[in-house]
């Protein structure tokens, strides 16, 4: 197996970054790594949910939801024959705020060759995407008194 990963910072209370993670249709507002992502049912997110996931430079995916802590995490994967990609988002209350990671971890019998061709654009998108769910989270909190 092979990971990638960003921690980031973000100036707003734990739940509210969840929000916003889960939120996962409105990602392409906040994201360039996000072209489109049309949820496959109606309600929250929630284990087994999936969604079709289009992205730059990369062949368009259905993802299903795995793993969910409420308010915490939410882990979804996509397999392909000989490869499985699983995409993590944990939020941590940061004292104030919230520390972020969002990971990417490839396995299966092609994860080498698959992580290899596409390491760059993973980590560039990993930082795109923890950049714009920053600068969303913080945008569309309420001013400080």
């Amino acid at each position: 197996m092979k990971e990638f990963k960003i921690v980031v910072d973000i100036k707003v209370p734990s739940s509210q970054v969840f929000a916003v993670l889960c939120d996962v249709e409105r990602w392409p507002e906040w994201s360039s790594t996000v072209t489109s992502i049309q949820r496959t049912e109606n309600g929250p997110l929630a284990v087994g949910s999936s969604a079709l996931i289009k992205q730059p430079k990369l062949p368009d995916a259905v993802w299903r939801v795995t793993e969910l802590e409420d308010g915490r995490r939410f882990a979804w994967v996509t397999r392909n024959p000989g490869v499985s990609v699983k995409g993590d988002h944990l939020v941590e209350s940061a004292g104030t705020g919230s520390k972020v990671t969002l990971s990417i971890q490839v396995s299966g019998l092609f994860a080498p060759l698959v992580a290899g061709l596409y390491r760059g654009l993973l980590e560039r998108y990993l930082a795109t995407e923890a950049d714009g769910l920053q600068k969303r989270c913080e945008a569309e909190a309420p001013e400080a008194a």
